[in-house]
């Protein structure tokens, strides 16, 4: 698509995690620490637990609502500070589901058949898939464009669907003759966007991995933490002096960029601080660094956890501010389209 609007928003960043349930280090480098920091840069933050999104496939309503909390207490012991941020759950916005329908009405098949990640869900399976997990794209797309977002925080794997809200947002604006929606931004940086397996270099850290020892969990306790560092698969090989030697070393370059991302440093100087050394030397840096950082925000996590009232509670002011923002642009949204509502 072409045509992107000429109008002048207001910088906003919009992100959203869905509560899937266990949080890894690879949500606090790639995203959780990276919304924390945004908070300093002088730009509205906007952060949402995509709930509506994890009913793409069937959840046990119980374990949904523990993990949308346990997410909720994850953002705030990473350091999202809900008075300088909005911090809610999607459900308690309508605006969501309302624009997602209208972008439904924007959106074209063709686009939503290139997604991989639909491909990669569904596999052989495409025709049981439920239509939300074939359409959600465009609810991801009405996420971001009901606070009229300009910067949105993303893993390389949600590329993709950035570019089709970009795609929404530029098509409304052309069938319409409007400036209405902004042609949002992708932001992506850093060592550790994409954290690896502990396991397996070549494969994203997940949740749903059948080894717990391929992750670090934002839950385990510092002797977790340390353990699973130590027993991380590597090679034979010592730390190179460059970059360039990680070539070919999926899971040596995992761990430093792991320890950069938790240093706040550069891949280059870690490299330049352990080049020549072998891992008998590195892991226990690493493991040491880790624990210091990780082992804070379990334990604050932990005791969020004991009052969940408390996290209710502040994901509830999250969303009347949320709200606050969103209705007024889905009211223009309604005006734009011909939607008649009432004035009474």
């Amino acid at each position: 698509m072409s045509d992107a609007p000429t109008k002048a928003f207001a910088q906003r960043i919009f992100s959203g995690i869905q509560p899937s349930g266990g949080l890894t280090l690879g949500n606090y480098l790639g995203a959780l620490k990276r919304f924390a920091v945004a908070q300093d840069e002088g730009i509205e933050t906007v952060y949402c637990i995509v709930d509506l999104h994890a009913i793409t496939v069937w959840q046990d309503p119980a374990n949904l609502r523990h993990a949308t909390r346990e997410l909720a207490a994850g953002f705030i012991a990473s350091g999202i500070d809900p008075a300088r941020s909005i911090l809610f759950n999607q459900s308690q916005v309508p605006a969501h589901a309302e624009l997602a329908w209208i972008f439904n009405c924007v959106a074209r098949m063709g686009w939503l058949r290139r997604m991989t990640q639909f491909k990669d869900k569904a596999g052989k399976h495409a025709e049981e898939a439920s239509v939300g997990l074939f359409a959600y794209p465009n609810l991801m797309a009405a996420d971001i464009l009901a606070y009229h977002a300009t910067h949105v925080p993303v893993g390389e794997d949600q590329k993709q669907h950035l570019e089709l809200t970009r795609d929404i947002a530029i098509k409304f604006n052309h069938d319409y003759g409007v400036d209405f929606f902004p042609v949002v931004e992708p932001v992506i940086e850093g060592a550790a966007t994409r954290v690896m397996s502990l396991r397996d270099g070549t494969k994203k850290m997940s949740k749903s991995d059948p080894s717990d020892q391929s992750r670090i969990n934002l839950t385990d306790d510092a002797d977790a933490i340390a353990s699973k560092i130590r027993k991380a698969r590597t090679d034979p090989e010592p730390l190179p002096e460059t970059l360039e030697g990680l070539e070919g070393r999926a899971e040596a370059r995992n761990l430093i960029n792991i320890y950069a991302a938790l240093a706040d440093i550069a891949p280059e100087e870690v490299v330049a601080e352990f080049g020549g050394q072998g891992f008998g030397a590195f892991k226990p840096a690493l493991a040491d660094l880790a624990v210091s950082k990780l082992s804070p925000i379990s334990a604050e996590m932990g005791r969020l956890m004991q009052d969940v009232a408390e996290i209710d509670r502040i994901l509830g002011q999250g969303a009347e501010r949320a709200n606050a923002l969103a209705e007024p642009i889905l009211m223009q949204t309604r005006e734009i389209v011909g939607l008649i509502r009432s004035r009474g």
